[in-house]
């Protein structure tokens, strides 16, 4: 007896073995597929979320308070050393002495960020710098997709760099 069975069975178990094989390659040509689909839709994520997040740096750059608080969730949370500051309204002033003098007192850029594969959320982390340049502390920010491509920031808290 070989693969195929014997006697007259041979060349129908032959075209169930292929029909077996097609389907599989079907399975696993779509599922490659929805695998690559969801890493493209990250890497698109993963991109705004770089960009608002060197927008959101800007907005120190350029002393825009007004501008800050639009990438923030109504939710935001900021952890300033023992206060929390809950909310836009709060954030925007706690965060307000920093954008009251002519020159930004210290700029951040992103060097890392993750997207949930579901690609509603997301990490960025990068190094927070003194006005001269000096590497101060490392921020952390979550944040959301609130609508089609609007992220805004829901959690952010500094770390030691």
């Amino acid at each position: 007896m070989g693969f195929f069975g014997s006697g007259g069975h041979g060349r129908r178990n032959s075209l169930s073995f292929w029909k077996l094989c097609l389907r599989t390659a079907i399975l696993v040509f779509f599922g490659v597929m929805g695998v690559m689909n969801t890493s493209a839709e990250t890497v698109s994520a993963q991109e705004q979320v770089f960009a608002s997040e060197r927008a959101f740096a800007k907005t120190m750059a350029s002393r825009d308070l007004s501008v800050f608080s639009q990438f923030l969730s109504e939710e935001a949370v900021f952890f300033a050393d023992a206060k929390i500051l809950r909310g836009r309204k709060e954030v925007t002033q706690g965060w307000a002495p920093f954008f009251s003098g002519p020159q930004a007192p210290f700029s951040w850029e992103p060097d890392q960020v993750e997207v949930l594969d579901s690609g509603g959320l997301a990490l960025s982390t990068g190094l927070v710098k003194d006005s001269a340049g000096k590497t101060i502390a490392r921020f952390n920010s979550i944040w959301r997709l609130e609508s089609p491509n609007i992220w805004r920031v829901v959690f952010d808290k500094g770390s030691p760099p």
